[in-house]
């Protein structure tokens, strides 16, 4: 699914795998391999393709959606985890959109990723439940239930666990991150 939806825009780009690889700073193998569904690509990586293509993370899983009102199943939520941070988010608003919403979870220990990561858009970030840290410029935010943060993103930043339970909060982008 995933391989498929990057090859169709990859063509329609008008990229080869190798052009693509070189703009996202990857392996011609690598893309080779996820485009025909032998490997799933890392978080790190999804990020990477979306930026050297020039569309938001989650428009990689996107299905066209003719409605007016589009509506979102918690079944039918698109889905990625990166199995080294111990981070997992599910798309919460519909297809590609001015706004995007994200449902995450990050482990104890786990940091949404290795280095701090910039994009340009405004973020608001709210914990359900769990603690978790906002490192974001030169400050450190620690936030619990109920407590939100909004920055710039284009700021770089990364969302940290340091509790010993797992931190479930939302996240709200707009526009939504490339």
């Amino acid at each position: 699914m995933i391989g498929n939806r990057i090859r169709e825009l990859r063509k329609a780009h008008k990229m080869t795998v190798r052009e693509l690889a070189a703009a996202a700073g990857v392996s011609t193998g690598l893309v080779s391999q996820v485009e025909r569904g032998l490997t799933d690509p890392s978080l790190e990586t999804l990020r990477r393709l979306s930026a050297a293509l020039g569309l938001p993370l989650f428009d990689l899983f996107r299905q066209d959606e003719a409605e007016e009102v589009a509506l979102v199943r918690r079944e039918r939520r698109i889905q990625v985890r990166s199995p080294q941070g111990g981070i997992e988010y599910t798309r919460v608003s519909a297809g590609s959109a001015r706004l995007e919403v994200l449902e995450g979870t990050l482990e104890p220990g786990g940091a949404s990723s290795d280095a701090r990561y910039s994009h340009p858009s405004e973020e608001c970030v709210l914990v359900v439940s769990g603690s978790l840290v906002v490192e974001a410029g030169d400050g450190r935010y620690e936030l619990g239930p109920g407590d939100s943060c909004t920055f710039d993103s284009r700021v770089p930043h990364r969302y940290v666990n340091e509790g010993d339970e797992a931190a479930r909060f939302l996240v709200s982008v707009t526009p939504p991150s490339r």
